[in-house]
């Protein structure tokens, strides 16, 4: 039998008699970069290192320039094109991506967690990495992350403002509280933070502490209990009204059909998510880090705890909606709101997965399974239903 001809070819075996009626394997494709310079760029909030090799002529040129897109898109323009740009994502964002692209040059926006890095490296530059992302590209080795347009970016920063401040408020009622606790006042009167709660903070607790710097010290943090508190029901209305109206409402309605995804998840999970499409209902859970980590190698496989990877937003989202799974599914007044809003289809899809779902919540609990764990795996299969909903269509 005769070897493959070489790497730039299909590989495929031949026989002394002739090739075989179809190739039984292809192992390795030619890479889709096209243009004759790779740029890469290492972006940061007041400089920008810049690599370009050029595929004709091998040279490498580098520049040190500054963060403005002209100068980025003047110097990019002088090289040899046809030229192909990336960067990484982060904190500066994507109005780099949209300015080089309205010029008419590709830009890829790099994962991070997805660049191949030398595992012998152990010396890291801006210009090294600027080189690093040129020859990437050049290898047609880089994992793009999507692009979102305007409105879902701005979206997106205001769900991420409302995620921020719900943080504050637990972090705010927790000082208040611990306060408390520490000179042994504690709420015994049912569920804390409802308007009773607050009654006893300040008809009870208050007259209990004796020192005035103390007293002083639990104005400052039930101000600030009240002050974000107030701020968050603002960021709640913007959303809901965004959501009854913008390019997600009908993807929301059709999300509001399982159980624990209220109008805020929903309005979260599709501007977090973005394109669905990207997805199926087997990989959307990987991708919000949901499935378990794995180390296996030879005939060991050793699975462990989930990955955590992806989008936290989402994965938090998604695991507190699973536990409204455990309960006995009835349809009540909230859900049948909900389903009026949505098309015929997406209801008798959220039914299926909520009868579904709590089935499997039945099925943990019979094997005395832990109730963290069983919720894991339930929040990765509601992912798969948010996916089928998403993409269902009209």
């Amino acid at each position: 039998m005769v070897a493959g001809r070489g790497l730039a070819h299909t590989c495929s075996w031949v026989t002394e008699q002739g090739p075989p009626a179809r190739p039984i394997r292809q192992l390795w494709e030619a890479p889709v970069f096209t243009e004759r310079t790779s740029v890469g760029l290492d972006v940061h909030a007041r400089s920008v290192a810049a690599a370009a090799i050029d595929g004709v002529t091998g040279e490498l040129v580098q520049a040190k320039l500054t963060p403005s897109h002209e100068h980025i898109r003047s110097w990019v323009q002088a090289l040899p094109g046809p030229v192909a740009v990336t960067y990484e994502a982060g904190p500066t964002g994507f109005d780099l991506y949209r300015a080089l692209t309205g010029a008419g040059i590709r830009c890829e926006v790099a994962a991070p967690s997805k660049l191949q890095k030398p595992s012998g490296e152990r010396v890291k530059t801006d210009a090294k990495d600027a080189i690093h992302l040129a020859r990437l590209l050049r290898l047609d080795d880089i994992t793009a992350v999507a692009i979102p347009s305007v409105d879902q970016e701005a979206a997106r920063d205001l769900v991420r403002a409302r995620e921020d401040c719900r943080g504050d408020l637990m972090r705010a009622r927790h000082r208040l509280s611990k306060l408390l606790l520490r000179h042994g006042i504690v709420y015994y009167g049912g569920q804390a933070w409802t308007g009773k709660h607050d009654a006893w903070l300040r008809h009870d607790a208050l007259p209990q502490l004796t020192t005035r710097a103390t007293r002083l010290t639990f104005d400052s943090d039930y101000e600030t209990v009240l002050t974000v508190k107030a701020r968050r029901d603002r960021l709640d209305t913007a959303i809901s009204e965004m959501a009854a109206d913008s390019e997600f409402t009908d993807m929301v309605h059709r999300l509001g059909c399982l159980r624990g995804v209220s109008t805020l998840t929903g309005f979260a999970l599709a501007v977090e998510i973005g394109d669905w499409h990207r997805f199926t209902g087997n990989t959307i859970g990987s991708f919000v880090g949901l499935v378990p980590s794995e180390h296996s190698s030879g005939s060991s496989r050793v699975q462990g705890p989930i990955t955590k990877a992806g989008n936290t937003h989402v994965r938090r989202l998604l695991v507190e909606a699973a536990w409204h799974h455990r309960a006995r599914y009835t349809v009540g007044k909230t859900m049948r709101d909900r389903w009026e809003l949505a098309p015929a289809a997406a209801r008798a899809r959220g039914d299926e997965g909520n009868r579904r779902l709590h089935h499997r919540w039945v099925k943990f609990i019979d094997r005395r399974k832990k109730n963290t764990i069983a919720n894991v795996a339930i929040a990765r299969e509601l992912a798969g239903w948010c996916w089928s909903l998403a993409v269902l269509e009209e």
